[in-house]
């Protein structure tokens, strides 16, 4: 599947041009189409004209309501899912700034209000302290694109003060070796995990850490955080993917649910997180 965005562009002009070919076709006016799928006249206007993506449910309603054949329907199903997938390399990031994706995160934060984080490899930025931030946004292999630090630090600071707003949520799903892995000196591990420590204490995050002692049925692939039930970003070594088909977001939230059930949560967490900044203390030391 080719999601490189001229393709997505090309894909979602397709999508939009078939559904309003098919509803021409078929005889119906948007508003009896509407009816039929019990959506607002305008989201079908928007989705014909290419201004609204459809979700995947959305285009099943709109192809059930049309009677299109199982051939054609499925075709169409597919183009919906190719499109409900973006993908965005962290060249691209990097060529106009990572402090602008820090701007992006913001935003996505500041327009949702339950946010899910996994994080089975990294505690997520949110978390950072400076020290850690500086760590984890220095290049690291000569592949890695250019980019201005201190100025992505900075943007990542400035987003952390959005857990201070008691009306969105939190959730920090991390394993063991997220927290442990010494991606710093032993001295900034040690503030890193008494930090993160300190924000379990805010009444709208919590904080859970799967112990690696613990049998699990699952394996934890990838850091992805869904926000609220509208998407889901996933983080690859070379960029990342965001997902909105509302079935992509379910298994996720599934997910979530299946591994936060093993966790260390509450004063358990925040325990775990105080012993291991004590231990780096004492190999600083």
């Amino acid at each position: 599947m080719s999601i490189e965005p001229e393709t997505q562009a090309r894909e979602r002009k397709d999508l939009a041009e078939a559904l309003r070919g098919l509803r021409r076709a078929s005889g119906l006016s948007g508003e009896r189409l509407a009816v039929r799928c019990n959506m607002s006249q305008t989201k079908i206007s928007r989705i014909e004209t290419g201004r609204a993506l459809p979700t995947v449910i959305d285009v099943e309603r709109i192809l059930k309501a049309l009677a299109v054949p199982d051939e054609v329907a499925d075709e169409l199903i597919r183009l919906a899912r190719r499109a409900n997938v973006d993908y965005a390399s962290w060249r691209a990031y990097a060529r106009v700034g990572l402090y602008h994706k820090q701007a992006e995160l913001k935003a996505l934060e500041s327009s949702s209000h339950v946010m899910r984080h996994f994080l089975p490899a990294i505690p997520t930025g949110l978390l950072h302290i400076r020290e850690y931030a500086v760590a984890t946004l220095s290049p690291t292999v000569d592949s890695d694109p250019a980019r201005n630090v201190s100025r992505a630090v900075q943007a990542r600071m400035d987003r952390q003060a959005i857990l201070d707003d008691a009306s969105r949520s939190f959730w920090f799903l991390m394993t063991e070796q997220a927290v442990k892995w010494q991606r710093a000196s032993p001295g900034v591990m040690a503030a890193q995990c008494a930090h993160m420590a300190d924000i379990n204490e805010k009444p709208n995050v919590k904080i859970g850490i799967i112990p690696q002692g613990v049998q699990f049925p699952g394996i934890p692939m990838n850091i992805f955080v869904v926000y609220d039930d509208r998407l889901v970003t996933i983080e690859l070594f070379s960029g990342e993917v965001i997902l909105r088909d509302p079935r992509d977001i379910n298994h996720h939230l599934n997910l979530f649910e299946l591994f936060w059930s093993h966790a260390l949560s509450g004063d358990a967490a925040s325990a775990f997180l105080n012993e291991t900044s004590e231990t780096f203390m004492r190999q600083r030391n």
